[in-house]
């Protein structure tokens, strides 16, 4: 069994949103994001991967495809496998997100 703490994951950058990689296996991928102000991941997507998007901390805005919604910590979004998405952190305060996908993902491909 592997472990880690999200917390020593958590770090920000002025110029873009901050990513690390959290745990990936043959079935499973995860990656911690990390969005200052007026930061935004995306649009990305993979053909062949379902996505789980779970607001760690702070509030964002996840949008699929032509679909937008606003979630604040502990709010979830499941992404359909093919589906271009794009979270941007809605306030003034970092926000932290969890990505998991299954399958792996064959590259993180920016979709627009």
């Amino acid at each position: 069994m592997e472990t880690t703490s999200l917390r020593n994951l958590v770090d920000f950058s002025e110029e873009e949103a901050a990513t690390a990689a959290v745990f990936e296996s043959e079935r499973l991928w995860s990656e911690l994001i990390c969005l200052g102000q007026n930061q935004q991941l995306g649009p990305i997507g993979d053909p062949g991967s379902d996505a789980l998007f779970l607001v760690v901390a702070g509030e964002v805005v996840v949008q699929v495809d032509r679909n937008r919604k606003r979630l604040k910590q502990w709010g979830a979004a499941l992404v359909e496998a093919g589906a271009g998405v794009t979270v941007t952190n809605a306030s003034t305060e970092p926000a932290v997100v969890l990505i998991v996908a299954a399958p792996p993902p064959t590259e993180r491909a920016v979709t627009g």
